[in-house]
């Protein structure tokens, strides 16, 4: 009769908080690694941010200040990803971080309105690689699990020369570890599809092991109620799901259930008073809670929450910290690419509110530790001492201690000691710096300017320049704003658009007059939208371009609006002329086609200059141009040793730059060599890459993958590939290719993926730092690609400098990139420069194939009725008188050195890119003989 109990948590339903209590300031990444990237106690929340190539964390509260908004720190913790972390159950100041860089630290955290410690308390190198996991143990003090990719050790921090204990090593990539609620045994999984339980003091071997997960495929396990071992992976076909399963017999689940066959590993999140389950997918908008019990059915849905963005990670926040008197049982953070979501589960009663459910809330495990690690390791069983939740029953928090330093703790007694071998510090990062170890920010609203308290006070004697290094590069674009246009000038309701185009494409492609979009129909159809005509596609029948074979690029020509080069699997290109107002039958005849390449087409790229001239490149390891005008092949180029990924012009039409997966950056001048001129190393990762020129053709950039997959920028200066990067930066974990759009007017590089939510933004200058981050535009859903439209398309009015058109699963979608100013009455000419008209044609095919160069004409973009803002009339001086308690107020000398530097860094702060209101400060110099 067991299975027809009634459930008092049946009828929880989750609650996602309103937008104003998000967390917002959150720059999360997409990273690939073990942890859930997001942790939480009944104060602080820590969770993964994308800044330093992961090796810094985020760090905020679990409540928000007095003032209602969050602030949320960084703390620069490790030179390499932070794989994962874990707040201490003992100490709510503690967390431990382990990382790809192959150590773990232990650091002391304040609130995050406060600055952060620049060095962890203590540094562990066990010289194993790279460390995946970290986990406290549930009730002994100064114990915790630290993985490897295969191992596992259990160290005592108090002892720090050694672990107590290093299990059996894992004969595959460790994947998930778990402890036992009463700490006796340490669960696992691992991509050999076994599970394993240890019981870390008797025997270093597994006391219990089998090989039950059904695919190799991420996983991750937990300790559920009593000897309940809960796993969430993947089955045979790839269907997520959850079994439960008897530790004591794992060779079979006793129970499981299917959660669809989505490709995010799904993070399993349980609360043992409650027997609650969350579980939420990496990448997915669903949340779904079960509950689970020791009895048939084991299993049972008691809802099904849909959020607003997708999941990056999970965290449960303690029961210490819930609002039980709204009956709230349950809490999870949800971490987004831009925010923290809180969502709250809540029992619906009568009273809410008002009176304390004791049924609802049974004794939880307090904050006193059991026992020490050195009573754990003899033989110790003792339980944390729980304790009530019931508002008046619930222990007085201790006064905290008085504030001292704290003495850094390290591997062996006697101060600071490095690791020669891996060039590791044992008592600190050498990446933690005072300057750099906290920037906080304010949520919702970001405060603008450096609050003194982070920086180092100056000596009178510091020069411009160091302070000007203090305050970091500065860009006139780094506040650009992405915004999707109006609703008025999308293209809706379009159907069976192919998604799937190769790597090499980008997707579809656009011009000032029509969009060409191909079609998941057979025959390689492609369908032409016009521009001036947005609005919702008719359900009838469009008429099409029938290119007979499947497409792999295509491109409009630059000097023609009405000409569409398309290169089918069949190793041909043809060129389709579309009728002026657009498709109005079907074509199925191209106006011309070459052939000449003897496998199938990667890409194809017009000239920049000359007309009807188009390279492509071919599986058959060539790059070949065409004369369009006399329809043959003029040039074959060779040298390429694999997959060619992306090739591009230089800005004066002389060279041409090549980016191969046989790791290799290469530049050819095809009118004096078929080899290229130049070579040199290209990023390691063979998953795909793009190249395009900036700075006027000094530069090469390449948008690639390095060998642990992540997405990167690299830099190669134009004159000297084989001297390798001059700079380069680490952006997101992601599978999809970055593809890159240069303007050559504001050396911006905008840069997205197919299929990612999020648009990069870069500023690139000739000299260091080279690329400067800007502000990220995200879509509300995953893109489908982003092409740009040309220079003229932009409204200088609003500012716009760019203008792209966004691709998603029905739609086109009108994105404007702005620069925000506040008198847009007049012409920003700081930002609008004369733009090439190359839309025009410099010189014909044959003229440049003969030896013959040109360039475009340029136009002004300012329109007859504004006025530059250079020349705007400047408006007079405002003399600011503070008040006299000011002067009468005595300063410390410390006061007087921050109010300096306070007067430095807004001198100095936007010399790039003056603000209106830095014009009424100080007065005229005529006035000073007064």
């Amino acid at each position: 009769m067991n299975r027809f109990k009634t459930s008092k948590f049946k009828n929880t339903t989750p609650k996602i908080a309103k937008k104003d209590e998000w967390i917002n300031n959150v720059r999360a990444g997409s990273f690939s690694c073990q942890g859930n990237h997001i942790k939480a106690n009944s104060k602080l929340v820590a969770f993964n941010t994308e800044q330093a190539g992961g090796g810094m964390l985020g760090l905020t509260s679990v409540k928000p200040g007095s003032d209602g908004q969050w602030t949320v720190a960084q703390i620069s913790c490790h030179s390499d990803l932070v794989t994962d972390m874990d707040f201490s159950p003992f100490d709510e100041s503690l967390l431990a971080t382990c990382s790809g860089d192959e150590t773990m630290k232990l650091w002391h955290l304040c609130d995050p309105e406060q600055e952060q410690p620049s060095s962890p308390e203590l540094t562990l190198c066990p010289g194993q690689g790279k460390l995946e996991l970290v986990q406290f143990h549930p009730t002994s003090s100064d114990l915790l699990a630290v993985s490897t990719s295969k191992s596992v050790l259990i160290w005592d921090t108090s002892r720090r020369d050694a672990p107590l204990a290093a299990l059996e090593p894992h004969s595959d990539q460790l994947q998930s570890l778990s402890w036992k609620r009463d700490g006796s045994l340490l669960a696992s999984s691992c991509k050999d599809k076994m599970l394993r339980v240890f019981d870390p003091r008797a025997q270093l071997t597994p006391v219990q092991s089998a090989k039950s997960l059904q695919n190799n495929k991420d996983s991750r396990i937990l300790w559920a109620k009593d000897d309940l071992l809960l796993t969430t992976g993947f089955d045979m076909m790839r269907s997520r799901e959850v079994r439960i399963w008897d530790s004591r017999k794992l060779s079979s689940s006793i129970s499981s259930s299917s959660l669809g066959t989505s490709s995010g590993m799904l993070i399993p999140l349980f609360d043992e008073d409650t027997g609650l389950l969350v579980l939420a997918g990496m990448g997915d908008t669903v949340v779904d809670c079960f509950e689970v019990s020791s009895s048939e059915p084991f299993l049972t849905q008691v809802s099904h929450c849909l959020t607003d963005t997708s999941t990056r990670g999970v965290a449960v926040v303690p029961k210490l910290a819930l609002d039980v008197m709204s009956c709230e049982v349950m809490r999870v953070l949800q971490l987004t690419d831009s925010c923290i979501v809180p969502i709250s589960y809540q029992v619906p009663r009568k009273h809410s509110g008002q009176e304390f459910h004791e049924d609802l809330y049974p004794d939880t495990v307090g904050t006193t530790p059991a026992m020490s690690a050195v009573e754990w390791w003899g033989g110790g069983n003792k339980q944390v001492e729980k304790v009530s939740l019931h508002p008046d029953k619930r222990p007085k928090p201790k006064a905290p201690p008085a504030k001292q330093t704290p003495a850094k703790k390290d591997l062996a007694s006697g101060g600071s000691k490095e690791d020669p071998a891996r060039g590791c510090s044992t008592s600190s990062s050498p990446l933690s710096t005072p300057s750099s170890s906290a920037v906080p920010s304010r949520s919702p609203s970001t405060t603008s300017g450096l609050s003194s308290g982070f920086l180092p006070s100056p000596s009178p004697s510091q020069s411009t320049k160091t302070i000007q290094g203090l305050l970091g590069p500065t860009s006139k674009f780094r506040h650009i704003q992405g915004a999707v246009m109006h609703r008025n000038t999308h293209i809706t309701n379009m159907r069976g658009l192919n998604l799937t185009t190769p790597g090499e494409c980008d997707g579809f492609c656009v011009n000032r007059e029509r969009v060409a979009v191909p079609l998941a129909i057979s025959g390689g159809q492609i369908a032409i939208f016009e521009r001036s005509q947005p609005g919702r596609v008719p359900d009838t029948a469009l008429p099409t371009i029938q290119n007979s074979v499947n497409v792999v690029d295509f491109c409009w020509d630059p000097f023609d609006t009405q000409r569409l080069a398309v290169a089918g699997d069949d190793a041909k290109i043809r060129l389709w002329r579309v009728p002026k107002g657009g498709l109005t039958e079907t074509l199925t005849e191209p106006e011309l086609i070459l052939q000449g390449h003897t496998e199938k087409i990667y890409s194809i790229k017009f000239h920049p200059l000359a007309s009807g001239l188009l390279v492509s490149s071919s599986y058959d390891l060539t790059v070949r141009l065409w004369n369009l005008d006399s329809r043959e092949q003029v040039k074959l180029l060779s040298g390429h040793e694999d997959q060619i990924f992306g090739m591009a012009w230089s800005p004066d039409g002389k060279l041409l730059a090549t980016v191969c997966k046989d790791g290799k950056v290469r530049i050819y001048d095809p009118r004096k060599s078929t080899t290229p001129i130049q070579e040199g190393p290209g990023p390691e990762g063979p998953r795909g890459a793009r190249v395009v020129w900036v700075c006027g053709g000094k530069y090469v950039l390449v948008s690639g993958f390095d060998s642990r997959s992540e997405r990167g920028l690299y830099l190669y200066s134009a004159d000297s590939l084989s001297s390798g990067t001059i700079a380069t930066t680490q952006v997101d974990v992601s599978p999809s290719t970055l593809i890159p759009f240069y303007d050559p007017d504001t050396s911006v590089v905008i840069l997205t993926g197919k299929g990612d939510t999020r648009v990069h933004i870069y500023e690139i200058v000739p000299e260091e730092p080279y690329l400067i981050e800007c502000s990220s535009f995200n879509s509300p859903e995953p893109h489908k690609g982003l092409v740009f439209l040309p220079k003229t398309e932009c409204n200088v009015r609003d500012v716009e400098i760019a203008v792209g058109l966004l691709l998603t699963k029905a739609s086109i979608e009108p994105v404007a990139f702005r620069v925000p100013r506040v008198k847009k009455e007049f012409f920003q000419d700081d930002i609008y420069s004369d733009t090439a008209v190359w839309w025009e044609p410099a010189l014909t095919a044959s003229a440049w194939l003969s030896g013959s160069n040109g360039q475009h004409k340029k136009i002004s973009l300012k329109p007859k009725d504004m006025t530059p803002v250079s020349e705007a009339p400047k408006e007079a001086p405002v003399r600011k008188y503070l008040p006299s308690s000011v002067y009468l107020e005595e300063k410390t000398d410390e006061q007087k050195k921050e109010e300096l530097l306070s007067a430095m860094v807004a001198k100095l702060g936007n010399m790039d890119d003056p603000l209106p209101q830095e014009s009424f400060q100080g007065v005229d110099e005529d006035e000073w003989d007064d």
